[in-house]
């Protein structure tokens, strides 16, 4: 248990994400972590909404990830990846090309989420660069989006809900097209796509490729759109040599009740960025997949290489608990499961559209979203979350589940009466 001591050190030296150091947010010490549920030092369970942002699908401390940490820490944790391969790396690699689309086959492994949109980025630009179109050297996406707090990353968010507004004079500017309207599931609303195309068609020579999160946009919104808008998207950048990716670091390993959201659309990026669930929640790690084109393409060019190598990429211990991580969700009915949580959430929290603080409450696969009218105050809805027995970490507008794909009927119940019942507390502003 930690102590007063311990704790007073946090609140005057740790910086915790998004929040001030002189007056930060409340943090509760955990203990200990196990399947859904996560123990405080004061000896309060907590059922976990969040997945841990979205990474703990199979839930906490799972036998078999903990087995596949140990066996590979015997063998080695780290060896650089430089001049070296080893087997995790080329397991989880293949794993990686045999259940995304076919023409997805060269692998690079990355830190983090955020760095495999920085890596994806770069690939565009060199792409192009190596192909003599150096005039490509813009990125076009939609607002409401986010893509992680690094810099390129940060010049494809959303310059307001992506909460990187103030480093505007500092970030590349980049072409933004308003938000799809028509949302996934709902009839096309034609002129939808109307505003994206004249950008396309007025900029093309500039646009070096369009960065999208497919279907469901993350902290940018918790928005879910129409999977004909990247059916759209696909076809215009197939007219305009531009690339297309796909963030799916959020939605990959199935959480949308697909193993990964564009698949709901059918459409194949150019690059595909992955991260998140991918190991599981135990260690940091992403991928960017390209296509054979854009991996050639930047070979033929000045360089001959992908000028980019992070000192952990691929990482042994990383890439042995994503395989184990990867293959305990292919060899169960995650579909199944995926679409339990999706009806259960639907019975639960689609009534809320009916309550006079809710602007819209919504749903896809193991994502549940209720959109306030006035901005939560997190401070005060985390205490009150928590003194529920629940970790749900709402943000702006947005109280929203993500939970691990294990939670059983009982668990989910909790959390969304948990979200019904601060819903009639004073936790606005």
């Amino acid at each position: 248990m930690l102590s007063p001591s311990q704790l007073e050190f946090d609140r005057k030296h740790i910086w915790h994400p998004y929040t001030s150091i002189q007056n930060p947010l409340p943090v509760f010490p955990v203990e200990s972590a196990n399947g859904v549920r996560i123990s405080l030092s004061d000896g309060r369970e907590l059922v976990d909404g969040m997945s841990s942002w979205w990474t703990a699908i199979h839930g906490y401390s799972h036998p078999v990830l903990n087995e596949a940490v140990r066996k590979q820490t015997e063998k080695m944790s780290h060896v650089m990846f430089g001049g070296f391969t080893h087997e995790p790396a080329i397991e989880l690699c293949e794993l990686l090309v045999k259940i995304t689309p076919e023409p997805l086959q060269k692998v690079f492994l990355c830190d983090s989420g955020s760095i495999s949109v920085e890596v994806a980025m770069k690939m565009a630009l060199q792409y192009h660069y190596s192909q003599g179109a150096k005039s490509k050297s813009k990125f076009l996406t939609i607002r409401s989006g986010y893509h992680g707090d690094t810099f390129n990353a940060m010049s494809v968010c959303d310059p307001v809900t992506g909460m990187h507004h103030i480093f505007k004079q500092n970030l590349s500017i980049n072409f933004f097209a308003p938000k799809p309207e028509t949302k996934f599931g709902e009839s096309w609303i034609e002129g939808d796509f109307q505003p994206f195309q004249e950008l396309v068609k007025s900029n093309h020579t500039e646009i070096a490729a369009v960065i999208l999160e497919p279907i469901v946009q993350g902290a940018g919104g918790m928005r879910f759109y129409s999977a004909e808008y990247l059916k759209r998207v696909r076809e215009i950048c197939n007219q305009h040599n531009i690339l297309l990716i796909f963030d799916e670091i959020a939605t990959g390993f199935g959480r949308t009740g697909e193993l990964f959201a564009s698949d709901l659309a059918e459409v194949t990026p150019d690059i595909l960025c992955l991260g998140k669930a991918l190991t599981g929640g135990y260690m940091t790690l992403a991928a960017t997949l390209a296509t054979e084109k854009v991996a050639l393409g930047i070979a033929e060019g000045e360089a001959g290489v992908f000028m980019h190598g992070p000192t952990f990429m691929g990482n042994p211990l990383a890439c042995a608990v994503a395989v184990a991580s990867t293959k305990l969700l292919l060899s169960q009915d995650w579909r199944s499961k995926i679409q339990q949580i999706e009806k259960q959430l639907k019975h639960e929290l689609l009534p809320l559209n009916q309550h006079e603080k809710v602007a819209e409450a919504r749903v896809l696969g193991a994502i549940g979203v209720v959109e306030t009218k006035l901005p939560v105050n997190m401070a005060i809805a985390q205490k009150l979350l928590v003194d529920l027995g629940v970790w749900i970490r709402p943000f702006g507008k947005l109280i929203y589940i993500m939970p691990p794909y294990i939670i059983e009927p009982d668990g989910l119940s909790k959390l969304t009466s948990a979200i019904k019942a601060i819903l009639n507390e004073e936790i606005w502003g």
